[in-house]
């Protein structure tokens, strides 16, 4: 005799199961894709439909997407370091060492990590050069935008990268973390009147020591990740709010009204007053459905194409070029010469090139590179979108001639960052003298 089975006691089909997870990033049907969007919590971020030209590689280059995902590698691979290191000053240079030496796959873990740093600096900065070229901080044709507004919290957001990198800088607690914040701290301490105070309040002290430790590690494990997540998800929804990249705004000027025929199901009498001999009255609209699919799956493949790929060259990179790690941290011992982080070259290079002595008196180049220049240039970026009176022709679209001028000087702007970034990198050496990238440096005895 055979007992029959209840029905709650039945094994769970697994094809069954796998559909409830898969459906939605693989749909269908037309009906699933914007089914998709409304029932999965993470597509929920996106539209059911977004333009072609939204996922074309060659306008945006995802930049904004690999900035993201970098992040996300930054917080997987930091919350296994934060138990690992020790944030004081006795144990931390030993606790990254044993990372590197003893724990296992602990150098590719902070590996990563750095690799990933460095790159969302410079991807962020990327992206900000490409939001710019193409116009795409200038409202559009909709209603309701505030590109201007996305700009600006875009540029918080890459200070808050650089911050967030510059924090992270000085925990290894070696030689190169140490004399690379005392630089930075320094041309810091040069803005007038609270540069000092900034400095105080920054290191804890006058000195960099346990209090400097401890602020930069709460500064770098909890405060700033938390700015980047609060300010990119308002980023990312006020894309969403202003209708989508810039680009979607040339098709709208691009569209040309058709005559079509009225859906008969349809009462247009609901939407409101009509005219016409029937309720069923021609309407002339714009075809915007054939510029647009759905986000799922054309947006989620791409989103899964980019993840992996910026993983892969994350990897590729940890691998190629391992952390490095000097000695302890000496404040007794100065190297010569000793050099912010690579991204902060360009304000060390600058700060010497507007030091310079007139009638005996010395111009302080931290002061006027250090501190004047670069806050112009942030409170240049921040204003521009709302003296930019390019025509609506120019938004979204790569290097518009009706830009042309203002593009120049932005391509020149950037253009003189990376050349000091590069001489600071490769062509100083030894109290900051300039030598060639053959040129080998003199051996410098070390100062006490």
């Amino acid at each position: 005799m055979v007992t029959k089975r209840l029905p709650w006691t039945r094994l769970p089909d697994p094809r069954t199961t796998w559909n409830k997870i898969r459906w939605t990033w693989q749909p269908e049907s037309y009906r699933e894709a914007g089914d998709s969007v409304v029932r999965n919590f993470l597509l929920h971020w996106f539209p059911s439909k977004v333009t072609r030209q939204s996922l074309s590689w060659n306008y945006s280059f995802w930049l904004g997407t690999i900035s993201a995902v970098l992040f996300v590698i930054l917080i997987i691979t930091g919350i296994p370091l934060m138990f690992l290191y020790v944030p004081s000053v006795e144990r931390a240079y030993l606790s990254v060492k044993d990372l590197e030496f003893t724990i296992s796959f602990g150098w590719f873990l902070r590996g990563l990590h750095r690799i990933s740093a460095h790159l969302m600096v410079a991807v962020a900065f990327l992206h900000l050069i490409r939001v710019f070229l193409t116009g795409a901080y200038k409202n559009g044709t909709a209603v309701n935008q505030n590109r201007p507004l996305n700009w600006i919290i875009g540029v918080v957001l890459l200070l808050f990268t650089l911050l967030l990198s510059f924090t992270g800088y000085l925990l290894p607690w070696d030689q190169l973390a140490y004399w690379a914040i005392t630089v930075g701290t320094n041309i810091a301490s040069s803005a007038p009147i609270v540069g000092e105070k900034m400095r105080f309040i920054l290191l804890g002290g006058h000195t960099i020591d346990q209090g400097t430790l401890i602020r930069f590690y709460v500064l770098h494990c909890f405060f700033l990740p938390l700015g980047v997540l609060l300010l990119f998800s308002y980023h990312m929804w006020r894309v969403r709010k202003d209708g989508g990249l810039a680009c979607v705004d040339q098709l709208s000027l691009e569209q040309k009204k058709q005559n079509v025929v009225p859906i008969k199901s349809k009462t247009y009498s609901l939407l409101g007053i009509t005219s016409g001999r029937t309720v069923h009255v021609e309407t002339s609209i714009v075809d915007e459905d054939k510029h647009k699919v759905m986000s799922s799956p054309n947006l989620t493949r791409r989103i899964v194409v980019v993840t992996l790929g910026t993983l892969a060259v994350s990897v590729l990179l940890t691998i190629l070029f391992h952390a490095p790690l000097e000695e302890a941290a000496n404040p007794s011992i100065t190297p010569n010469p000793a050099k912010a982080p690579w991204y902060f070259l360009w304000l060390q290079e600058l700060v010497t090139d507007t030091t310079f002595t007139i009638a005996g008196i010395t111009i302080n180049g931290a002061l006027i590179g250090g501190i004047i220049l670069p806050g112009l240039l942030v409170i240049a970026a921040i204003l521009w979108p709302y003296f930019d009176k390019s025509p609506l022709s120019a938004v979204g679209v790569w290097l518009a001639t009706e830009r042309r001028k203002q593009n120049l000087i932005f391509l020149v702007i950037v253009a003189l960052i990376l050349i000091f970034t590069v001489i600071g990198t490769f062509m100083r050496g030894p109290y900051w003298n300039w030598y060639w990238p053959w040129q080998s440096w003199p051996t410098m005895p070390r100062k006490f």
